[in-house]
């Protein structure tokens, strides 16, 4: 026999270096931790959301304690105990002989190394554990939903709060019982418990005791399983077309479920009985009893109930189920009250073309006051750079690439606007701004709050311009702004270290040069956090790694510093039980720049209720620019249960109740009393500015796609499936964004602000429906759907804008305006409806210069109404066009309102491109036409005259330029179809 090799050994200097390297990588990865942590509770002290903090970190830490201590325990007690009645002779056989030196080795460090098998998988227990606190604050706090679920009629609370705890409890419960049982055949077979390759016993009695206990165990656990694996019935994905259980999980499952708990437990007292019988054959034939019995009633005979009973006549068996798929869906997204109108059914089939009378659509047309006055001509997708360059004012100013739209009630009208607040840009920042003074404590904030009314543009010398009534530095316009400095916003992605001795040199930038002097100033609001004491300074160089807080003079007794600047991120650190829409929008409140953001509750527990992502489902061709996205988390109950605001100036962020009757929310109450205010705080003001949140919409709107069907088997076919339509205005394939807009519904009084979407046929290009939900304070979260009648050829959004891409006019000015010096611009294809008569298509069209620093300009109104077509400059005469002389009195642009705003800079109006000559019809030389030479004079005349007052500043004299430059490309355009109809044969 061999003797056994000795396992080697280090030096003690070995020894020490090692215990060196680790105590440093212990010291600094606490020393971070910590620091991390102390930084995020100075953060929630500042905003006083103190109870958040402590809540979460308890119910992390107790979770990390108990199941760290439970499985780390538990395990090593197992291991302790196999070791503990490990055999005191073994037969020396040459498996044993092997095991001998890892006996040697393992037996002079037994404490250490159960121990640290404890330790790790402990730890990695507990960090599995801590995240799911949210699991157990809701089991903790569970709230009633008062309502039962069709099967069980259970309180829907156990599916939502409790049943996910259950699970939890059982996957650690399962996974103990592994852990220990591998750790226990592992110890008995190294330490002649277990003899694999020995003749005679294989098992000595202490090892069959323990390893007969763990499997009994584990199989009663299985039992437990079994019985929540019926409530896991309302979540079966079995139904093709829906979710919840299904005819086969009723009748084919859920008794064979019931069985299976008592056979397993059958299982588990045969593995119990195992420590007294001594007979390894009672346990195993248990087992070979439970895997016989698991496969037959619970994978064979249902399988064959599906494949020969339901599939033959799904529609049929399934159809009671699907009828509590259909209402339990309507419900968890809040569909469930939903007003359906049978729209424009005053119908036509003449012609393909013209779904709706025309007579009727036009004396309806006349007779509206509110939807077409209102009708949105500023796109906040496509103006970015128009604010910018008509109001950006300095280099470190900026706006985000999606604007908003909000209403304001200005001298008792009320009105869409285009709005943004002028955000400190820090990208924007040139190299010797850049530095750690400037970037910190100098450039700190944004000023300014920018409205331009949506359904305006100046017209004159200033033509296809927003009409800014609130701009510039100082604020001024028709929206008073008591503070408007902006300390906290969406371009802020960066720490600022703000204020200052008393009688200090203020050093923040604030507002334009005065004269010969630069005004800055001090900042004195209630955000931030204090960096005054020694401590705090090296808390934060260590949480920044930035030596200046310690180093730097503007780091004094009197600073703090601000972080976490998002709104959306400080309302998600705030409330972590919420997700946050993606799209933020400031408005005035109380003469302050606030920020409005919407929390969403949501669960993916809900019973028969359709899981869908909730990142895919909120996406559409604007996500990424401007808007973020939501996570791609599976969910299948939602509410906008919160509203939340976020002062721009210091900071303070308030939670509002918005639901009143969400459990989840009221559940989530109840662990963090205090943390969300009660609805009856949400002033009026306030209230006035809230708007249907967009990415609730967007999933509420895929869902209505196929649950707006009340027959089962209508919804089984899936014959009357919607779809949405495709972003006609992009190349890609994406989902086409809802607007919002100023309208009037059908049967209601004046004009509401509501966020609309159009809806095909499924897999057609044909319209079904237009669904809108109200903003407005007495009516908010009204959903409407106008259903359109299925026999007419209503136009889609991609047919309708196709139709203006076939327009002879509209396909030459796109050619005209899409050339080397310029690019057309199509905005936002809205969908307006008129009356009862029919649905309008209203779209701008914009034209933007090449040239470094071009941005878009309003030039043209597209408009489709029925198949027709109007195309003009305003969208008083494209309706003109449409419906006859006089029809677009009643548009906002109709006489050319709105004064230009004051000079706000060197930006100018970007001119309309010099029109390429087409080639003569004969093949000969473009400019044979003298009509059609002498306005291309006119032009290049019009264009040579705008580069001279572009180059003297005169903006008189720029105006005046484009003005003659649009009349120009008129004549052009005049000059040349009447060319081209003198070349046409018989023409």
């Amino acid at each position: 026999m061999r003797p056994p090799v000795p396992v080697p050994t280090l030096s003690r200097r070995a020894k020490l270096v090692l215990g060196a390297i680790a105590v440093l990588l212990v010291l600094f990865t606490v020393i971070g931790s910590l620091t991390n942590v102390y930084v995020d509770y100075l953060w929630f002290a500042e905003t006083d959301y103190t109870e958040v903090f402590w809540t979460e970190l308890q119910s992390r830490a107790l979770l990390f304690a108990v199941a760290g201590v439970a499985t780390g325990g538990l395990t090593a007690l197992a291991i302790y105990l196999a070791y503990r009645f490990r055999p005191t002779f073994r037969p020396m056989s040459l498996e044993q002989q092997n095991l001998e030196r890892y006996r040697q080795s393992l037996e002079p460090r037994a404490g250490l190394v159960l121990t640290a098998v404890a330790v790790v998988l402990g730890l990695f227990a507990g960090f599995a554990a801590q995240g799911s606190w949210e699991t157990w604050l809701t089991f903790r706090n569970s709230t009633n939903f008062g309502q039962t679920d069709p099967q069980f009629e259970l309180d829907l609370s156990f599916f939502v709060f409790e049943y996910p705890f259950y699970r939890l409890l059982l996957g650690f419960g399962f996974a103990i019982a592994i852990l220990a049982l591998i750790g226990s055949l592992v110890t008995h077979y190294v330490f002649g418990g277990l003899r694999l390759q020995t003749p005679g016993q294989k098992l000595t009695a202490a090892a069959r005791v323990q390893v007969s206990v763990l499997l009994g165990v584990f199989v009663a656990l299985k039992a437990v399983a079994y019985w929540l694996d019926r409530y896991g019935l309302v979540y079966s994905d079995r139904g093709d077309v829906f979710t919840g259980a299904s005819y086969t999980d009723v009748n084919a499952l859920l008794v064979p479920k019931t069985i299976l708990v008592f056979v397993a437990a059958v299982c588990a007292v045969a593995f119990f009985a195992n420590i007294v019988v001594r007979n390894l054959l009672l346990p195993a034939a248990a087992l070979v009893l439970l895997l016989a019995t698991s496969l037959v009633i619970g994978v064979a005979y249902p399988a064959i109930v599906q494949q020969f009973v339901v599939k033959p006549s799904a529609n049929e068996r399934e159809a009671p189920y699907i009828e509590r798929a259909i209402e339990m869906t309507r419900m968890a997204y809040g569909l469930d009250d939903i007003e359906y109108v049978d729209y424009a059914q005053d119908t036509t089939t003449d012609g393909e073309d013209e779904a709706v009378d025309p007579e009727v659509a036009e004396a309806d047309l006349r007779n509206d006051t509110e939807t077409i006055p209102n009708a949105r001509l500023l796109d906040p997708n496509v103006l970015a750079e128009t604010f910018t360059a008509r109001q950006q004012i300095r280099n470190w100013y900026g706006f985000p690439e999606k604007l908003d739209v909000d209403r304001y009630t200005i001298d008792g009208e009320t009105q869409d606007y285009v709005v943004a607040v002028r955000e400190l840009n820090s990208s924007g920042l040139s190299e010797n701004q850049s530095t750690w003074i400037n970037r910190h404590t100098v450039y700190t904030h944004g000023h300014g709050f920018v409205a331009a009314p949506a359904n305006e543009v100046v017209g004159g010398s200033e033509g296809g311009q927003p009409n800014f009534t609130t701009r510039d530095l100082p604020v001024e316009g028709n929206i008073p702004v008591e503070q408007s400095r902006i300390y906290y916003g969406e371009l802020i992605d960066d720490y600022s270290v703000v204020g200052a001795p008393e009688g200090a040199e203020p050093r923040e930038s604030d507002l334009p040069q005065s004269g010969d002097r630069q005004i800055n100033n001090t900042y004195d609001g209630e955000g931030g956090v204090s960096v005054g004491s020694f401590f705090r300074q090296l808390t934060f160089a260590v949480y920044f790694r930035e030596r200046n807080f310690l180093l730097s003079s503007a780091v004094n007794e009197e600073s703090k510093v601000l972080y976490v600047r998002d709104p959306r991120e400080r309302v998600e650190k705030a409330a972590p039980f919420l997700e946050v829409d993606g799209d933020p929008y400031p408005a005035v409140i109380d003469g302050r720049a606030t920020w409005i953001l919407d929390g969403y509750t949501t669960s993916d527990s809900y019973p028969y209720a359709e899981q869908m992502e909730l990142g895919e489902a909120a996406a559409d061709s604007l996500t990424g620019t401007g808007t973020t996205a939501l996570p791609d988390e599976t969910f299948n109950y939602i509410r906008n249960s919160v509203k939340a605001t976020v002062d721009a100036y210091d900071g303070t962020v308030t939670l509002y109740q918005w639901d009143e009757k969400d459990p989840v929310l009221r559940t989530y109450m109840k662990a963090f009393p205090g943390v969300v205010e009660p609805k009856s705080e949400v002033s009026e003001e306030l209230e006035s500015h809230l708007r249907y949140p967009e990415d609730l919409f967007k999933v509420q709107r895929d869902v209505l796609t196929r649950y707006h069907v009340d027959d089962p088997i209508s919804f089984y076919e899936g014959s009357d499936r919607w779809q949405i339509p495709d972003d006609p205005t992009q190349e890609v394939q994406e989902d086409q964004p809802p607007y919002y807009i100023l309208a009037q519904r059908p049967g209601q009084e004046g004009a509401g602000f509501q966020l609309t979407s159009a809806l095909n046929a499924f897999e057609r290009p044909n319209l079904s429906a237009f669904l809108s939900a109200s903003s407005d304070p007495g009516t908010y979260g009204d959903i409407q759907v106008l259903q359109l009648p299925g026999n007419t050829p209503f136009l889609g959004p991609t047919q309708v804008q196709n139709s203006f891409g076939a327009n002879q006019d509209i396909r030459r000015d796109l050619t005209l305006f899409d050339s080397e010096n310029s690019d057309a611009v199509l905005g936002n294809l809205l969908t307006l409806p008129i009356g009862d008569a029919g649905l309008l298509y209203v779209q701008p069209l914009y034209v933007e210069s090449t040239s470094e620093g071009g941005f878009p300009l309003l030039q043209r109104v597209l408009v489709n109404f029925g198949g027709q077509i109007g195309y003009a400059n305003t969208l008083a005469e494209a309706l003109d066009q449409v419906f006859g002389e006089g029809a677009g009195e009643v548009a906002r642009d109709s006489d050319g309102e709105g004064a230009p705003p004051e000079d706000e800079g060197d930006a100018a109006p970007t001119p309309t491109p010099t029109p390429e000559p087409d080639p003569a019809p004969d093949g000969g030389d473009p400019g044979e036409s003298p009509d059609v030479d002498a306005a291309l004079a006119d032009v290049d005349a019009a264009l040579d005259a705008f580069a001279d007052a572009q180059q003297s500043r005169d903006f008189a004299a720029q105006g005046q330029a484009l003005a003659d430059l649009d009349a120009a490309v008129r004549a052009y355009q005049d000059a040349k179809a009447a060319a081209d109809g003198a070349a046409t044969p018989g023409g």
